[in-house]
């Protein structure tokens, strides 16, 4: 058995800039702005929820299944997919749309502008889940919205457990519309900002979420996370990490340790920790697939993070 994961399959352009914004852009003519950066330093990510989940979970060994839908300039990742030997069926090619992504430039304070087309993705309804076989879970994550719409409904018919992972795709949605994702799920996440913002929408507390679904779990970056789950609170630690690189793909690495301690059906302590460890060993890396290790390196990392193995 697998697990199905819907979500975006992105291309990252990462640029910067060896300045700062403000030296370039006068206070008084922002409503007029016409600028361009020289960009010496440039780099070419794989990206994209799916993509990362996808790959974070085949480094703990297990077997996912992405769903996704991609444009006709999808070869160079196609081609690190097959290196990965990660499944591919349920990845569908647009004609004449490019793969969706991002063009982020940073400026030497750590500001980015960022211009996102969406491409391909927005196509993701044409793929249903009941096309995949073999599936025991699920995730929605950032995605087309009439895809993210549908194949949580795709999820309910076929009776296959799934997380709501809204992320930066959580602005798309009303209040009502969330809670209908909310009801469907089996389980949700989201990191702390998006939880004010789902409160927001929703007008429901975190604990009022929380018992709509088996858990809760939100992400708190370097404060480690809480899940809420039988009417209770689990403080999960963050792992110990070498070094503070790059959050970028942080969040899909947690997300795929949470797949994967459900499917194993380890407590909810230990899950939050497997997740934390995943964030953790992908923060110490520039760019969102560029980490390795063993699932013996992972089980050693655990015991030096939390003093006991799982």
């Amino acid at each position: 058995m697998s697990a199905l994961i819907c979500g975006s399959m992105a291309y990252d352009t990462i640029m910067v800039f060896g300045d700062k914004f403000k030296n370039h852009i006068l206070p008084d003519s922002v409503h007029m702005i016409n600028v361009s950066f020289l960009v010496p330093e440039m780099r070419r990510e794989t990206g994209g929820c799916a993509g990362n989940i996808a790959y974070n979970m085949k480094l703990l060994g297990e077997e996912p299944v992405i769903m996704a839908t991609v444009g006709e300039d999808f070869d160079p990742y196609t081609k690190w997919l097959v290196e990965c030997c990660i499944e591919r069926m349920h990845i569908k090619r647009i004609d004449e749309s490019y793969t969706a992504q991002a063009f982020i430039t940073t400026d030497m304070d750590d500001n980015q502008i960022t211009a996102f087309h969406p491409g391909a993705m927005s196509f993701s309804h044409e793929n249903r889940v009941t096309d995949a076989k073999g599936i025991s879970i699920g995730i929605v994550s950032p995605d087309g919205r009439d895809g993210m719409i549908e194949h949580a409904a795709q999820f309910v018919e076929a009776d296959i457990p799934f997380i709501f992972d809204p992320g930066q795709g959580l602005p798309m949605f009303n209040g009502e519309e969330l809670l209908t994702f909310v009801e469907q799920a089996t389980w949700l996440t989201v990191n702390d900002y998006e939880g004010r913002m789902l409160q927001e929408r929703t007008g429901r507390s975190l604990e009022e979420l929380a018992a709509m679904v088996e858990a809760l779990i939100v992400t708190k970056g370097g404060e480690g996370s809480d899940i809420y789950v039988d009417g209770q609170i689990i403080e999960i630690p963050t792992a110990k990490v070498a070094e503070l690189n790059d959050p970028t793909g942080c969040g899909d690495a947690f997300r795929a340790g949470l797949i994967y301690g459900i499917e194993h059906k380890y407590d909810w302590d230990v899950t939050g920790r497997i997740a934390s460890l995943c964030g953790g060993i992908k923060i110490e890396h520039h760019g969102t697939q560029n980490h390795k290790y063993s699932i013996e390196t992972f089980h050693q990392r655990y015991r030096d993070s939390f003093g006991s193995d799982f």
